[in-house]
């Protein structure tokens, strides 16, 4: 396995062997550990998380086969003295086979530790010698004295005199089995912890998983693909998941009972959880219910089962809304697109997202002069609340303002805000703006903090782009639009749009896409806005006029605030030399308003952690810092080198990564 937290002992005046820690392949060793100098590590070995094993004063370490070392236990030893180990060799800390030194333990050289034995939490052994088999239980002290085999030490017991230890009880059988219990648990994490850090293992088990729910699904058929991609996304974000019934009358007055809370975290566990539910109440509605830990609200409220269901509930074909509308005791979904309607399937779409999800529907309207002024009349707010209703209104609003433009409004009632802005309608005969086919391209994924999109290329926008638009909305970043004709794009005089929704990855791509439509004569560029500094993070032209190529990297961004868009830059091309982690890497930083720098280090100093600075990179362009990159491995190709962030403003480092190491 590689081990990324151990280092050679410092040079010091008792000891310039830089020696190095010896861990055997099939131990595991957890980055979050620190192991330090001439430290063996046997075969099968547990190194838990917050462990400090220490041969930078007193050496050698020896830790035997199949031994654990628990959370936040430290390991150390003086210069002077040393035990015989079971090998005849002089070390500072021996530790035998199969022994458990638990939560919090001090093993402290001079020390012996035998076979099989068990040291409690937070206890303390220095100067001393315990035999094999031996059980010493919790805040114990065990100093200047030598224990024989199988004797109990009680919790509390302070033992420094052989006295003491002359008076000491043989460890019961129940002892002996609970330390034999404790180092096979600990065997079975070191395997999971390996296994979780082999990419065909953990792929392996969460196959068999996915095959083992999928065999389970087909055969109970309860649950639909819609509602496991909803449990998914929900789980993806952070959020929890349970359930309300309710019979045929509670449903028509909308007055649900809460179920007990869902309490497993794990995507097949919840699943599992849903259809015991189902099973349960398989004669009321049962509806799913998301919610938001931090800010105590519900983020979804979706009907799953409704009573006489056969077949599992399924949502429309947009994969953006996987909600279906369930409006007081009707349900209905609109067809008028089928039979020759005004409207598409993808409005139909906006619309039963948005009544799921509990805001309001409303109408504006606005004649071409008005609409480049962006300065629209209301239509008012559609009474109905069920998603045919609502559509026979848009399509008599759209009759009623046929020389205009129409656009359809979603109002969260409680925050009294937008939550989107779409165009339905444009005058002279101009076709509806759809969504069409990049609705169902951007697909629920596992994007941390958002309904995350997988880009198939159907789009307007560049796979680029709307993996920028993805990363802003993923740090909590708002997103606006600006255009500018030709003579305004030269004085770098740009007008701003209208606001871009920015709670899903795809309500705002869709809504970015309507805007180069809405300004297709122009230049348009994509802002990022940090709103906390009230700072930009991002200026990036995404259309040109007149048949001029639009960008399609990342690399246009501008750290300070200035725009950029009258010299797009080209996005990185990939030389061979550095790999497209390493680009992503250093486009994220750029798009944070951080600095990059490299160091390099030979091997000697790489092992001692003493690393040279290459030339600064100035630029907060993504094509000059990648080149600058390569510059410096060019030079230093025999080195290691490392990718730095920087927060200028913090003055600290954010990102310390190898990017490239010597070929041995």
């Amino acid at each position: 396995m590689v081990v990324r937290s151990y280092a050679a002992a410092p040079p010091t005046p008792w000891s310039k062997s830089l020696a190095e820690p010896q861990i055997d392949e099939s131990a595991f060793v957890h980055t979050f550990s620190n192991i330090i100098g001439d430290v063996y590590i046997g075969e099968k070995v547990m190194i838990a998380p917050g462990t400090s094993i220490r041969a930078d004063e007193g050496s050698p370490f020896f830790i035997g086969s199949s031994t654990n070392v628990q959370d936040g236990v430290v390991i150390h030893g003086l210069e002077q003295g040393r035990v015989k180990g079971d090998d005849g060799q002089e070390y500072s800390v021996w530790i035998g086979d199969s022994a458990s030194i638990t939560h919090m333990a001090l093993i402290h050289g001079p020390a012996y530790v035998g076979d099989r034995c068990f040291i409690g939490f937070r206890s303390t052994v220095f100067n001393a010698k315990i035999g094999a088999g031996c059980i010493v239980m919790m805040h114990a002290l065990i100093q200047d004295v030598e224990i024989p085999p199988g004797k109990y030490v009680p919790s509390g017991s302070i033992i420094t005199t052989q006295a003491q230890v002359d008076r000491l009880a043989d460890a019961a059988e129940s002892d002996i089995h609970f330390a034999h219990h404790v180092v096979g648990i600990n065997d079975a994490l070191r395997t999971g912890y390996r296994c979780a850090e082999d990419v065909a293992c953990i792929a392996s088990f969460v196959d068999q998983l996915d095959q083992s729910y999928q065999s389970n699904q087909t055969e109970n058929m309860q649950l639909s693909s819609d509602v496991i991609s909803q449990v998914r996304q929900l789980l993806t974000q952070g959020h929890r998941i349970n359930t309300e019934h309710a019979g045929e009358r509670r449903f028509r007055t909308n007055s649900w009972h809460s179920d007990t809370a869902i309490t497993a975290t794990t995507e097949s566990g919840v699943l599992a959880a849903l259809e015991s539910r189902l099973a349960e109440y398989s004669g009321e509605y049962v509806r799913l219910i998301g919610i938001d830990t931090k800010s105590k609200r519900r983020v979804l409220e979706q009907i799953i089962h409704r009573p006489g269901d056969k077949a599992p509930v399924q949502s429309s074909s947009s994969a953006r809304v996987q909600v279906e509308y369930v409006g007081g005791n009707s349900s209905s979904s609109h067809t008028s697109n089928q039979n020759g309607g005004k409207l598409g399937a993808d409005v139909a779409s906006q619309v039963r997202g948005l009544i799921s999800q509990g805001n309001r529907i409303g109408i504006e309207h606005a004649d071409e002069r008005r609409f480049r002024t962006n300065s629209w009349y209301s239509g008012g707010i559609i009474a109905s609340t069920h998603e045919a209703g609502i559509m026979a209104d848009l399509e008599a609003r759209i009759s009623e303002y046929g020389g205009e433009y129409v656009r359809l409004v979603g109002i969260e009632p409680k925050a009294k805000r937008r939550v989107l802005e779409l165009i339905v309608q444009r005058p002279s005969g101009q076709a509806p703006v759809q969504s069409g086919k990049p609705s169902t391209s951007y697909s629920v994924g596992s994007h941390s903090g958002d309904s995350s999109s997988s880009y198939d290329g159907s789009s307007k926008l560049g796979a680029d782009v709307v993996n920028q638009v993805r990363g802003l909305i993923s740090q909590g970043q708002r997103i606006g639009i600006e255009h500018a004709d030709e003579r305004h794009f030269r004085t770098n005089s740009w007008y701003s749009g209208a606001a871009i929704p920015t709670d899903h990855a795809s309500g705002a791509i869709e809504a970015i896409e309507s805007r180069l439509a809405e300004y297709a004569g122009e230049y348009v560029r994509l802002v990022g806005i940090e709103p906390k500094a009230k700072k930009r993070v991002l200026e990036l032209v995404i259309q040109r006029p007149h048949g001029k190529a639009a960008p399609t990297a990342s690399s246009g961004s501008s750290s300070n605030g200035n725009s950029s868009s009258q010299a797009y830059a080209p996005a990185y091309a990939p030389s061979g030399k550095l790999g497209p982690e390493v680009a992503a890497q250093v486009r994220q930083l750029l798009m944070q308003g951080h600095r990059v720098g490299t160091e390099h280090a030979d091997e000697r100093r790489f092992r001692t952690n003493s690393w040279y600075s290459c030339a600064p990179v100035d630029s907060a362009n993504e094509a000059a810092v990648m080149a600058a990159l390569e510059t410096c491995l060019d030079q230093h190709s025999g080195d290691y080198i490392r990718l730095i962030g920087i927060d200028a403003k913090a003055k600290r480092r954010v990102l310390e990564s190898v990017i490239h190491r010597p070929k041995k």
